[in-house]
């Protein structure tokens, strides 16, 4: 029986790199992968070749007990790891709150094949660590850099070394302001996608001039500024924005320039708790944003019958709306939603006091195709964004 397994090993080790590479790709399970591994350091090294990604085992979808549950990785390990696994296309390094910038000192040499990079809540990550990432990973798509502790000038390294980024993640980067993003929009001209919550001194004028390609911003909890709007729609190519939770730093005339010309792409719009959007934006938008399907109003106080009617009248290819604690809305209003709005098939809608009861069972009797939805939907951006 050795004889005969010795006699394996040997027939196996006479293979080609390329032939042992092609058996390891066959193999689905990740424990077939390790153990395919562990059979000498010649097949070691091929595993180690033909690794992809590299994820460790703390996942922040919920971001919460942030620095109980974080990743203990020294820049010691990563730097073993990164020597090791060189062919890497994608690694995640979400939680990693101790990792300082010379943990990513290796990407500078071995980097080049990266293609998604995750840096959520790694605390201690500066523009000098940025500094290594632009210098070594220049195919980068897809960068997250939730909570990094980064500045303009590191977001400017990276946006000059990395040309074919599509998605960024730049929420709750407090440092940042529209000088970062303004490099970002004058040199990475095929950005699809990027998040700026909670950035609050980006005021929106640095996409002035952004490329067609920018499909999607999600910008939450931002003092963005009239002139921030047009810059933030400029390139025309928009079809997805989130401006909610803006009553607080905008008046809510700032937004109708998104009706004006340069909107006609924007499917899904957020305008939730946006409290000082009144009529004449409303109407200005619903007649200036022809392929809008969703629009979440929830908790826009200051939408009155005006409002209500001119969405009815012109918003033809609504599918979803969400009208969640709007105040104005009263029957008169509803029942312009319901002669109108022809291929709505679902209306989110709870807490709105002037609406009856008897409103709502005559909306149901005339729009018996629409979903009534007695419950409030905070995320309302398409799937298919931020996922590398």
């Amino acid at each position: 029986m050795d004889v005969a397994n010795n006699a394996g090993q040997s027939f196996i080790m006479q293979l080609p790199d390329d032939c042992l590479s092609l058996i390891f790709d066959k193999f689905d399970s990740s424990v077939d992968r390790e153990s395919f591994g562990l059979t000498c350091h010649r097949v070691l090294h091929i595993q180690n070749t033909n690794r992809k990604s590299l994820e460790f085992g703390c996942s922040f979808s919920q971001y919460k007990s942030l620095v109980e549950t974080g990743v203990n990785i020294n820049a010691f390990i990563l730097d073993k790891l990164i020597k090791r696994f060189r062919q890497l296309e994608s690694l995640s390094l979400c939680g990693c709150v101790n990792l300082p910038d010379l943990g990513l000192i290796q990407l500078e040499n071995f980097g080049s094949k990266l293609h998604t990079l995750y840096l959520d809540c790694c605390f201690k990550v500066t523009d000098m660590g940025l500094s290594s990432v632009a210098k070594g990973c220049p195919s980068l798509s897809f960068v997250s850099l939730y909570r990094c502790s980064i500045s303009d000038n590191g977001l400017e390294l990276l946006a000059r070394s990395c040309l074919f980024l599509k998605d960024l993640n730049l929420e709750w980067c407090s440092r940042i302001t529209d000088s970062g993003v303004c490099s970002v929009t004058n040199n990475c001209r095929i950005l699809r996608a990027i998040k700026i919550s909670h950035c609050e001194k980006i005021k929106g004028v640095g996409f002035k001039g952004c490329s067609q390609t920018l499909t999607c911003l999600e910008a939450d909890f931002c003092k963005l500024e009239p002139e921030g709007i047009m810059g933030i729609i400029s390139g025309g190519g928009l079809e997805y924005l989130n401006v909610s939770s803006l009553s607080w730093c905008i008046r809510g005339d700032g937004l109708r320039a998104i009706g004006c010309g340069l909107g006609t792409n924007i499917r899904i719009l957020n305008f939730r708790l946006c409290r000082s959007i009144g009529d004449e934006t409303i109407i200005e938008i619903s007649k200036g944003c022809p392929l809008l399907k969703e629009w979440n109003l929830s908790l826009c106080s200051e939408i009155g019958l005006a409002g209500w009617e001119s969405i009815g009248m012109h918003c033809n290819n609504i599918e979803k709306l969400h009208v969640n604690g709007c105040r104005g809305l009263c029957d008169r209003g509803l029942l312009a939603l319901r002669d109108g709005c022809k291929r709505l098939s679902d209306i989110y809608i709870t807490r709105c006091q002037q609406v009856s009861s008897l409103a709502i069972t005559l909306f149901k009797v005339a729009r018996w195709d629409v979903e009534i939805k007695l419950e409030e939907v905070m995320c309302i951006m398409p799937k298919h964004f931020f996922r590398p």
